[in-house]
């Protein structure tokens, strides 16, 4: 992107999370990886763009595995030396409380300046707010997120930032739009006015395409924790619905909303066609940050083709070395390796290529296919849980050929994107929103073999630079989903994969090649923020 003119507008991207370096919890998965990735894109173009955040006490859980085989949770305070004290604290009215919010700032990992507030401080009885990602129970999460909507509102007044455009990434930070609301009725601004001129400030980005994942609130709770903010319930209902639904406010809040991909774009549309008093919804595919993720080898490789092939084994003895040192299993570098990392839910089906072990059962035991697994579970995902319950189990089955890396982070993320042959992805289609793990991968010449959901429609040619997972058909029930969908994995991998990683080995390099060169750049985040400039923050 070109330097900025004063013409482009000042943006404050709010989010729960930012992944921007696996030293400092603040992210829990992709939402996180990619609003650290939309900052650290916005810093290279130089472009008007600030991060408004919260500093996590304790972050995400972190993980283990016990004597059965099932995860558990546990929790840990942490420091962090290079959060920089920016001497402004701000208050937020919580359940008739006034909770001090400290602001701290973190500009060191390439990133736009992101400003985060922090419950921490010693005038609170309420230090808890900002203890755990994502709390546990209702009352705690709306306190973190009026910490974040109307904390965010305030410290950006207090620092002398005046944004031209508010980004909501995801519904999490709706309530700023009622902050700068109840800003204007304080003027005397009648409510739908206010409402319009709000409006025109606002966008909003959806994202999880299951119902489940798009918080709801009742209107008494947020009576009771201060989160109206002045407004009636029939305002409130007016802009949420009843009960107040987050994602339903974000996008009646807004003047422009986008999903992260084509697909997603098709599915959010249908998703929320019910609702009204919302811009249309488009689609702005996301993208990750290059340096951050493409390996040096790789791109210090790509000059001469030749040599991609040699950067891309050494890198996989890197990835089987922490491998063995983090799960004593040794992999071997000449045997096919999958890679399969992220979020644990019930509709990415981690297991699905264990659902017939006649077929996956003889390639593991001659080790014609070695598989790597990793990524959390949310902690009451019960479902999730049992996921990883199977997975575990695999590993001990098959232990030379199936690993599960525990505590999923940044680290163990770059790793595998880079060090594994192969990029297994299998959700639920339309189900997962974007998928960016598989671009990381790609960029790295790491091949996705993937279901068409997500990003992979977009890019996807098959035998060429992946391959696809069964096709555009879903069929009625989940049942169905599941068997077709495994069974046209097993004939992928057994007649695609498998021959050509043993026996054509010209055609897989010529394979990466084209992976790397069809996705470096279509799906980097230099793309996605002057996307994001052009169509959603740039009024047209």
């Amino acid at each position: 992107m070109t330097k900025p003119t004063p013409s482009l507008p000042q943006v404050a991207y709010f989010c729960m999370e930012f992944g921007l370096d696996t030293t400092f919890a603040s992210y829990s998965g992709g939402l996180g990886i990619l609003a650290g990735d939309h900052l650290k894109a916005a810093h290279d173009a130089q472009v008007p763009l600030v991060g408004i955040g919260i500093r996590w006490k304790q972050g995400y859980h972190e993980q283990a595995i016990d004597e059965d085989g099932r995860p558990y949770d546990s929790y840990r305070s942490r420091m962090y030396p290079f959060l920089e004290d920016t001497g402004i604290v701000v208050t937020v009215p919580i359940r008739k409380n006034i909770v001090h919010c400290k602001v701290w700032k973190v500009d060191c990992f390439g990133n736009a300046p992101l400003y985060l507030l922090d419950t921490d401080v010693p005038e609170n009885g309420n230090r808890w707010i900002t203890g755990q990602l994502y709390g546990w129970f209702g009352e705690e999460r709306v306190a973190q997120e009026l910490v974040l909507g109307v904390g965010g509102v305030k410290a950006l007044e207090a620092l002398g930032i005046k944004p031209d455009v508010y980004h909501f990434n995801e519904g999490h930070a709706a309530l700023a739009g009622l902050e700068l609301i109840r800003q204007e009725m304080e003027k005397g601004v009648p409510f739908h006015q206010a409402w319009r001129s709000t409006r025109e400030k606002i966008v909003f980005t959806t994202h999880t395409p299951v119902e489940a994942g798009n918080e709801t609130h009742s209107h008494e709770l947020l009576e009771y924790m201060g989160g109206q903010l002045g407004l009636t319930i029939q305002q409130m209902h007016e802009i949420g619905g009843t009960p107040f639904n987050m994602t339903v406010a974000g996008l009646r809040l807004c003047r422009g909303a986008n999903a992260v991909a084509q697909l997603h774009g098709e599915t959010a549309c249908e998703m929320w066609k019910p609702v009204d008093n919302r811009p249309e919804i488009i689609a702005i595919t996301n993208g990750v940050h290059n340096p951050t993720w493409q390996a040096p080898e790789i791109v210090s490789a790509l000059p001469n083709k030749e040599q991609v092939w040699d950067a891309h084994q050494a890198l996989k003895i890197k990835t089987i070395n922490f491998i063995a040192e983090h799960s004593g299993v040794k992999l071997d570098p000449e045997a096919l390796l999958i890679g399969f990392s992220r979020r644990a839910a019930t509709y990415k089906r981690s297991d699905l290529i264990f659902a017939d072990e006649s077929v996956i059962a003889p390639l593991l035991r001659d080790r014609k296919v070695q598989i790597v697994f990793s990524g959390k579970a949310h902690p009451l995902d019960e479902g999730g849980k049992a996921i990883i319950h199977t997975l575990v189990k695999m590993m001990k089955q098959y232990p030379e050929s199936v690993v599960f890396l525990v505590n999923y982070d940044m680290e163990i993320g770059a790793l595998l994107t880079r060090g594994c042959d192969v990029w297994l992805n299998n959700p639920r289609r339309p189900m997962e929103a974007c998928g960016t793990s598989g671009m990381k991968a790609a960029m790295n010449g790491v091949l996705n073999l993937s279901i068409l959901d997500g990003w992979w429609p977009e890019a996807c040619e098959h035998g060429v630079n992946g391959w696809q997972i069964s096709d555009e058909v879903v069929p009625a029930t989940t049942e169905e989903q599941d068997k077709r969908d495994a069974a046209s994995l097993y004939s992928v991998l057994t007649k695609s994969v498998i021959p050509t990683y043993y026996d054509d080995r010209a055609k897989w390099k010529q394979m990466m090649i084209k992976s790397i060169e069809s996705t470096q750049d279509a799906f980097s985040a230099d793309r996605m923020i002057r996307e994001y400039y052009e169509r959603l923050y740039v009024k047209g």
